[in-house]
């Protein structure tokens, strides 16, 4: 998918076609494949979001025994949540896919493996409350995966050379304009929570404590899927962002230019700096060279 802008996307919402066939006809023709394939594999993607989400087990452990459990714990809070039962299950599943990843265990890289929680986390529970087709969630993923494909085109998807902001972050703005499309929204309303929710989330550091994606990585997702959601109820209720779509993406490029390499995933800054970072780092013997 050779997009660029956000403008691009909304240029080609005005065809006829719909806008998620319009990125399915593209990504198939870029990747050399017939349309029933491209869709094929985009809905393997989402089965095996559900299928981590599904075979997540409670008693797994990350082998450095920093993560485990938690998307359990809070499955079982989930009908005491101050935020009611579907943010505390959306909050479980950004919890479980983190630590699928940390317990190598097979995640769906949404945009990377670091924020592989975060659409999950939103997507899962939104089917589960509205009983939506998986077709429609598939369609929802080609939006997702469009506006991803821009982000990385104008800036990055790496916490190593733009900081979480481009993983956590990229990551959240696929999923706000993926709900907005899911609850029947404009494309200018997608572009609207993409921007509100990367714009939220704009300086997010990179702080990997002993260079594990664990912590805050996992937690980091839950914080996502939660700007996500608000994002998207925003733009829905015809709340804009001040500053474009591409403005935001062009800005989260500057910031992660700027940020030093000590907060770019080397484990050197932020919370992988402060004494519990580093006593975990000397104890597991991972302290950065």
């Amino acid at each position: 998918m050779a997009f660029t802008s956000i403008e691009q996307l909304e240029a080609l919402a005005a065809q006829p076609t719909p806008l998620w066939r319009a990125i399915m006809t593209a990504d198939a023709r870029e990747q050399g494949l017939s349309e029933e394939e491209s869709l094929r594999r985009m809905n393997g993607m989402w089965q095996a979001m559900r299928s981590a989400s599904r075979d997540y087990s409670a008693a797994a452990r990350s082998s450095s025994g920093l993560s485990g459990g938690d998307g359990q714990r809070m499955l079982d809070y989930a009908a005491c949540g101050i935020g009611g039962e579907f943010f505390s299950q959306v909050i479980a599943e950004a919890l479980k896919m983190g630590e699928c990843n940390a317990c190598m265990k097979r995640i769906v890289a949404a945009p990377t493996a670091g924020s592989c929680g975060v659409l999950p986390a939103v997507l899962i529970p939104f089917q589960q409350k509205h009983g939506t087709q998986d077709e429609t969630m598939v369609h929802a993923l080609y939006l997702a995966a469009a506006f991803g494909q821009v982000i990385a085109s104008r800036a990055c998807i790496a916490g190593a050379e733009g900081g979480c902001q481009a993983e956590v972050g990229a990551a959240a703005g696929m999923a706000a304009a993926a709900l907005v499309f899911l609850k029947g929204g404009t494309v200018s309303a997608m572009a609207h929570a993409c921007a509100i929710a990367l714009g939220n989330l704009l300086g997010l550091v990179c702080d990997p404590v002993a260079g594990l994606v664990e912590v805050p990585c996992i937690k980091r997702n839950v914080i996502g899927a939660m700007a996500a959601l608000s994002s998207a109820d925003m733009a829905l209720a015809g709340i804009t962002s001040r500053i474009p779509a591409d403005e935001v993406i062009d800005a989260m490029r500057e910031v992660g230019d700027a940020l030093p390499a000590s907060l770019r995933e080397t484990g050197r800054g932020g919370l992988a700096a402060t004494p519990t970072g580093q006593k975990i780092a000397r104890q597991l013997n991972l302290e950065p060279k």
